[in-house]
């Protein structure tokens, strides 16, 4: 298939709703892995593998810096790649049967000593991380060249984390009762099973994405540029740039609460029969959030819509700290509720990232669309790690001990991993958000120079 550009005309490229939802649906495969990362990897390593918590930390910085390093590399790579189904879909086809058995040997215990489980664990996150990110990149771009339309990449988007947070919800619901399942009284073996079921659905979802998906969109045909250039057009690329530290700083907030949340279910509310529930409905809340924004940017400037949310996140995190262990039902509904504000932010922050990419090309007549989202998410994974990074530390200095009763100091730093900490974080992001330059106007004059001077090349 030849790649066009969009009509000289004027006209916005509509979507229909079948691709949508074939676009969307790869999302839900990927959450197969990443969900699983961000609620039960920590405590995977720490209560099933057996590995001391500031360890484990440690790892997860130091494996995820080198993994934020390779998408940067990804996207300067699928920018470039030439095939007669495009630069971005190819990717889901090659990618998907590597990551599963990534994934299969991630949740993996070794019959190895705690050194050797330490570099098993090393190795092998690193090496799913890296297969995740041959997907993921060319996935993420594929979304700015499907459609020239503002509004309709946020649909499109949104359609993509309905989906994403409907993958959410499977794992958080059903993962600890398939690892029972499959283990049969062996956790390691359950967890390793249950892995592999992920990545065998998964596999095909991304094989969906790729049959029902078409890319509309190329770089301008005059363009030459090498990947320096590309990482120059970034760095001057105001908009970007506040939402690259906006992305960091998101994520910390959303991965530091849902790693947390399992350790906060099993030692501080003594409940760990909630934690289906209790995740289950958080992530009902993140897709709901997710489905309401294409409605809510048509009232909304996104710019102004994503301060809006990020402070109701802080404020309704810090309020989770003040309420007693025993009202679990008050504690239900501020989950959910932080869950429905953090919905939107992450259609929110894919559809900017195209429009970035619009305003690199309509400002230096050069496009790199998978640089423009991978560089951006190098900035998420750093920002993931670091959460999970202080999760692992703040857990060892409280004196953290495995799969026993937690002193107050320990059952202290776990509640705050939860709620005031993210909480801060939130407040932080919204002053960050403020600085953004992209309102619906300026997005509007950008798009119709692109069309009239696209119309010059057709």
């Amino acid at each position: 298939m030849q790649i066009q550009h969009p009509g000289g005309d004027g006209a916005r490229t509509r979507v229909r709703l079948r691709e949508k939802m074939g676009y969307g649906i790869g999302d839900f495969g990927f959450n197969l892995y990443w969900a699983n990362i961000s609620a039960f990897l920590l405590i995977f390593y720490t209560d099933v593998m057996g590995l001391a918590a500031a360890a484990v930390g440690t790892m997860i910085l130091v494996t995820r810096v080198f993994d934020a390093v390779t998408d940067p590399l990804m996207g300067a790579i699928a920018d470039r790649t030439r095939t007669r189904f495009g630069r971005f879909r190819p990717y889901l086809l090659w990618g998907a049967l590597p990551l599963a058995f990534a994934g299969v040997l991630t949740w993996t215990v070794p019959d190895l000593g705690d050194t050797g489980r330490l570099v098993w664990a090393y190795v092998t996150f690193s090496l799913m991380m890296l297969a995740y990110t041959v997907l993921s990149t060319p996935y993420s771009a594929l979304s700015a060249v499907m459609t020239n339309d503002s509004q309709q990449r946020t649909t499109l988007i949104s359609f993509r984390f309905i989906a994403a947070f409907a993958g959410t919800t499977v794992v958080n619901a059903f993962t600890l009762d398939l690892v029972r399942w499959f283990g049969g009284g062996n956790e390691a073996l359950g967890w390793q099973l249950t892995l592999g079921l992920y990545g065998v659905v998964a596999s095909l979802l991304f094989a969906t994405v790729f049959f029902s998906t078409r890319e509309r969109i190329a770089p301008p045909p005059q363009q030459r540029s090498d990947v320096r250039q590309d990482l120059r057009d970034l760095l001057d690329n105001r908009p970007w740039k506040v939402l690259f530290v906006l992305a960091l700083v998101i994520m910390v907030t959303i991965v530091m609460r849902s790693g947390a949340t399992v350790y906060y279910l099993k030692y501080y509310l003594e409940r760990p029969d909630l934690t289906g529930w209790f995740l289950g409905s958080y992530s009902v809340a993140l897709a709901a959030g997710a489905a309401l924004t294409p409605v809510m940017t048509r009232f909304v400037d996104k710019k102004r819509l994503m301060v809006w949310l990020m402070a109701a996140v802080g404020v309704l995190s810090c309020a989770m700290f003040l309420v007693p262990r025993d009202a679990i039902w008050l504690l239900f509904v501020l989950n959910t509720l932080v869950g429905l504000a953090l919905g939107p932010k992450s259609p929110l922050a894919f559809s900017m990232y195209a429009d970035c990419a619009d305003y690199t090309e309509w400002k230096t007549g050069r496009r790199a669309t998978a640089m423009t989202f991978s560089a951006a998410t190098f900035s998420q994974k750093l920002g993931g790690a670091l959460a999970a990074a202080v999760i692992g530390w703040v857990l060892a200095a409280m004196g953290y001990v495995a799969n026993e009763a937690q002193s107050d100091a320990s059952q202290l730093g776990i509640a705050l991993l939860l709620t005031v900490i993210p909480g801060v974080v939130a407040f932080f992001a919204a002053l960050v958000m403020r600085a953004y330059p992209l309102d619906a106007s300026t997005m509007a004059e950008v798009q119709d120079a692109l069309d009239a001077r696209r119309a010059e090349h057709a």
